[in-house]
């Protein structure tokens, strides 16, 4: 049983991606991890090296107090594990399904996504928070994504609302378009329908300024992801009759009140259709038109617009009213630049709260 690595974890050996490994602590990760692969004696205990692996590189990146909040870090130690765990050959009997397995429980508890839970009661209003992994690695193998980073700075977070008590928990997705195929987002928030008070989508946007995206569509427009893959065509949503277009149920004022800094905030109503009449796609500034395809989104037509389309398409099948959307950061690629804009998704998600019901 031979695997071969992805070109996304091939990329990790690369010096840049090698010296922030180094240089965070978070190089330790990967003798600890292969250690304990080893002395695995059968696909149970294999279970739990992994899930305990996978869950610290989740805690140790989401403790307070790191400044700058930096995402590169686990963005490359989960990619070195998980080379890892793609490549090891046990000494023991594993199907190729159990090895899947486990590579998903890598995946999904290093991500937060495994930790989306919340503490009972009515005192509480519950916030989930999602950012990316960094992008365009090709061009800046150093770059960082200022979503990932609010993701790993919000986790855990607590502030009063009234007589209430805000907690956010977040999780970071992939830049891939495979793993939106299988169902991550979903996997990610559909149960949050019916236990969150607000879901919020973040992703690394235009220079100098957040973005509210009003409107989703269902169009891939051919971007191409972290594996070198691109994919142009709609979505393919689970379940039947998934609409061109989806909406932002955020408390937009609310938000364009608060939430000033030193970057601008807008609420974008832009977005590109074919009209039902057809002919080809034209921007349209105030939302799509009635029985439009979509082309773009408020927030295009790559993973951002599609995690936006596929959050508040399930706010919509769940019947919910809470808030839910989508805001683009302002597009710095360092951890130093992404302070600001830090300090106002928090004025951002602290709006989103104040509108919880």
């Amino acid at each position: 049983m031979h695997h071969d690595t992805t070109p996304e974890e091939d990329r990790a050996d690369r010096p840049e991606p090698r010296r922030i490994l180094a240089r965070s602590g978070f190089g330790a990760a990967e003798p600890l991890f292969a250690a304990d692969l080893r002395t695995s004696t059968d696909p149970e205990q294999a279970r739990e090296v992994v899930a305990s692996h996978a869950s610290r590189l989740w805690t140790e990146a989401t403790r307070t107090g790191t400044d700058p909040v930096d995402d590169r870090p686990l963005y490359w130690a989960r990619l070195v594990l998980r080379a890892r765990l793609r490549t090891w050959t046990p000494s023991f009997d594993l199907s190729e399904e159990d090895h899947s397995e486990l590579l998903h429980l890598f995946e999904s508890t290093s991500r937060g996504i495994a930790d989306l839970h919340f503490p009972p009661g009515e005192r509480w209003i519950r916030l989930v928070v999602t950012g990316f992994d960094p992008f365009h690695l090709d061009t800046d193998v150093e770059c960082s994504n200022p979503s990932g980073a609010a993701a790993l700075d919000l986790n855990g977070w607590t502030f009063p609302v009234g007589e209430r008590t805000a907690v956010v928990r977040t999780a970071v997705f992939p830049v891939r378009w495979a793993d939106f195929d299988a169902g991550v987002v979903e996997e990610a928030l559909a149960g949050q329908y019916g236990a969150a008070d607000a879901v919020l989508t973040l992703s690394r946007g235009r220079p100098e300024r957040f973005d509210l995206e009003v409107w989703n569509g269902v169009w891939r427009g051919g971007g191409r992801d972290n594996l070198g893959v691109s994919r142009t065509e709609r979505a393919p949503v689970p379940g039947a009759g998934a609409p061109e277009w989806t909406r932002s149920s955020l408390p937009l004022e609310r938000i364009l009140g608060a939430a000033t800094g030193r970057h601008e905030v807008v609420a974008n109503t832009e977005v590109s259709e074919v009209p039902a009449a057809g002919g080809g796609p034209v921007p349209r500034s105030e939302g799509p038109s009635p029985g439009s395809a979509a082309r773009r989104g408020g927030g295009g037509d790559y993973l951002s617009n599609e995690v936006a389309y596929r959050n508040t398409l399930l706010r919509d099948r769940a019947g919910s009213q809470i808030p839910a959307g989508h805001v683009h950061l302002p597009g710095t690629a360092r951890p130093e630049e992404h302070t600001a804009a830090l300090a106002q998704v928090r004025a951002i998600v602290a709006a989103v709260a104040g509108e919880s019901p």
